[in-house]
């Protein structure tokens, strides 16, 4: 999460610099209660934005989408990614941004739900970018787990296991954890690898 990159965002976008803002998602991921919605995965989401770049209609939205879609992280909310994008769109608003990027980047942020239908190509590629953790390696994918439990530490375990492995069932269950073909070629084998793990591992 560098300044240098925030800035260049802004100015592409014709929005005047806000160091505050990035001051304050900085805080947001830096909260201690993270180990995995850190700064670190919004610079993973980031990259993988770079390398697929091409392939968005509007990159610059789906950056400050992804900059934003888990600046709100309460392991108790269900609403973290409604009140993410609230923040994105007050940060927007108040910065003059045109309705529709501001109507763009809040239905981006939203799709990280990963419960509603995508029919739209950056919807379902910043969501691909989101998952592509799980298409990781063994090692990376395992810590991820490990991160994901220590920000429900205060759930207690048998509860945990139970839930978590519902919720990797359910990326099982669909025909295509992956809605885009370049993540469904690079990362989908795996993923059904790491997720069936896991699963198995939860309910072991």
């Amino acid at each position: 999460m560098e300044l240098n990159r925030w800035n260049q965002l802004l100015e592409r976008l014709d929005l005047k610099p806000d160091p505050q803002t990035y001051q304050a998602l900085v805080s947001a991921y830096s909260e201690k209660h993270r180990r995995y919605h850190t700064g670190k995965h919004i610079n993973h989401c980031l990259a993988e934005l770079d390398r697929n770049r091409a392939a968005f209609d509007n990159p610059d939205e789906v950056e400050v989408a992804l900059w934003f879609h888990d600046a709100i992280y309460r392991t108790r909310s269900s609403s973290n990614e409604v009140d993410s994008a609230e923040w994105a769109v007050e940060f927007l608003t108040s910065e003059g941004a045109a309705n529709s990027i501001t109507d763009n980047v809040k239905k981006l942020i939203i799709a990280t739900k990963h419960d509603v239908v995508l029919n739209c190509n950056d919807d379902m590629l910043l969501v691909d970018i989101d998952l592509a953790i799980l298409g990781s390696d063994a090692k990376t994918y395992e810590q991820f787990e490990k991160d994901v439990r220590y920000e429900y530490r205060i759930v207690p375990n048998f509860v945990f296991r139970k839930k978590r492995a519902e919720i990797l069932r359910s990326f099982l269950d669909r025909e295509f954890i992956y809605h885009t073909e370049r993540f469904r070629e690079s990362s989908e084998q795996n993923a059904r690898v790491n997720l069936e793990m896991a699963v198995n591992q939860l309910l072991s």
